[in-house]
């Protein structure tokens, strides 16, 4: 036979043959009969939940990237963390602890035997009773009150308002698995783990899906502030309030993933023109470039608190508003501080690196303030943001 006689009778390596076509084909039905047969004669219940070591022997890779995302460990029992050498609030041991909370990123917290939130330690005296991982100092959380455990929608998996967790009076809620695992987004897994071939897993790519967590109040209208900072998991409210309110978060973010090494799309693979740093920068915009600052060391400054304030103009979670003004009349927070603008100034973009300008017009500041003016430190934060970047289309 030719070559073109073989050609022609040969598939093509991205095609199926037809003879595995229709194996493929009696395979899926025959499994979907299975499936029906299965649930007809009631051995199969509602969904089940089936929890995430049941998706790891598919899904390996993505379990594991997972597992070290932190948000398996929004809530534990004390027997998966007591060798994370978490310290304990003074006056308590592990037979006192019911649930951890936390203990993975930026703080922990503790309930006692009664799904209450511990807020005095040592039992008695009110306070340092959250514990923060940065800085590796006890804090007050509500310090003496008897505050319930209400978090569960977002920090468990399966979640339910019926009930209290195991009996315990002080969980508002009942759950399925603590933490955030693979069904809390993707659907309880039960049918797809027995038939993977003939269920559907749910796949929700929207924003929304990871705003149903990462919010707090009205995302279409506030931003809740306290404090001087954002407060935390507010990620949905921001990104709505910004430019990039037409994204996803996964077209930025593989999900699965660690924040810090979630990326998957640069600012610079969209934002092109900014690769030409010399037609993009001014002269300080190049300066910082040369320092090895990225995009988002000034358009996602630290303007959220979870746990720690490392100074007034930097908290531990990143601004997803993007766009910094260079008015110097626009304000970063609402007068009466319970909401963010919207829109980064220049203090949240330049002083949270910049502390030896707050250090240099310290008591200046102090004057201006109590006259009602704008610190100098401020005004000198403002007026850099108009030496960064020159007018560019984009």
């Amino acid at each position: 036979m030719n070559q073109a006689g073989a050609d022609e009778t040969q598939s093509r390596p991205c095609e199926p043959r037809e003879g595995d076509v229709m194996i493929k084909r009696i395979a899926i039905l025959s499994a979907t009969l299975l499936l029906g047969a299965w649930m007809l004669d009631g051995s199969a219940a509602a969904q089940e939940y089936v929890g995430s070591d049941t998706c790891k022997t598919c899904h390996e890779a993505k379990w594991n990237d997972h597992r070290f995302s932190g948000h398996p460990y929004k809530l534990h029992k004390t027997v998966d963390v007591e060798t994370w050498a978490l310290p304990l609030p003074e006056g308590y041991d592990w037979a006192d602890i019911s649930y951890v909370i936390g203990g993975w990123g930026w703080k922990v917290r503790y309930m006692d035997l009664d799904g209450y939130i511990i807020t005095e330690s040592p039992p008695g005296n009110p306070g340092n009773n959250q514990f923060n991982l940065a800085t590796g100092e006890w804090v007050d959380y509500h310090a003496g009150e008897m505050k319930p455990y209400n978090c569960g929608r977002c920090h468990t998996t399966g979640f339910s308002e019926v009930g209290n967790q195991e009996g315990l009076m002080g969980i508002e809620g009942t759950w399925e698995f603590e933490g955030v695992q693979c069904e809390e987004c993707h659907g309880p897994g039960g049918d797809h783990a027995a038939l993977p071939m003939s269920s559907n897993i749910q796949v929700d790519d929207s924003a929304a899906a990871c705003g149903a967590c990462h919010v707090r109040g009205d995302p279409m209208t506030e931003i809740p502030a306290s404090n001087g900072f954002v407060r935390h998991h507010e990620q949905y409210n921001e990104l709505l309030a910004s430019p990039h309110s037409f994204l996803d978060c996964t077209s930025c973010h593989d999900s699965h993933k660690k924040s810090e090494i979630s990326i998957t799309t640069e600012c610079t693979d969209c934002h092109d023109s900014y690769l030409d740093e010399k037609k993009a920068f001014k002269g300080l915009g190049r300066k910082h470039v040369d320092a090895g600052l990225s995009c988002q060391d000034c358009h996602m400054p630290y303007t959220g608190k979870s746990a720690v304030a490392f100074n007034t103009y930097k908290g531990d979670i990143r601004s997803h508003l993007f766009d910094i003004s260079t008015d110097k009349n626009v304000e970063p927070f609402t007068e009466d501080g319970a909401n963010a603008s919207g829109i980064l100034t220049g203090e949240w973009v330049c002083l949270g690196c910049h502390t030896n300008i707050t250090k240099k017009f310290a008591d200046k500041d102090a004057k201006l303030i109590e006259k009602g003016k704008t610190p100098k430190s401020i005004s000198w934060a403002r007026g850099s943001t108009k030496k960064i970047h020159k007018p560019i289309k984009d």
